[in-house]
């Protein structure tokens, strides 16, 4: 049985988040060293977010015949 078109979970709603809380912004400046204890939380400078690419790798392709061959060796 298969699931119905509506009920299916959009992959656009996974999409890498583009905008920070305030506390994660906080934190953030904290940790570059950007943050005085008496400054105020209002107007806190921006804050640049990084997406992170991964690429497929060929070596996981190249595993695939090699694990092959292992276990047609293995069967002999």
């Amino acid at each position: 049985m298969s699931i119905h078109p509506s009920l299916k979970i959009d992959t656009a709603g996974a999409q890498q988040k583009t905008v920070l809380s305030r506390i994660q912004r906080i934190k953030g400046l904290m940790k570059k060293g950007k943050w005085q204890d008496n400054q105020s939380v209002t107007g806190l400078p921006k804050t640049k977010i990084l997406k992170i690419k991964t690429k497929k790798t060929k070596a996981a392709k190249a595993e695939t015949p090699a694990a092959a061959a292992g276990a047609e060796s293995k069967a002999k």
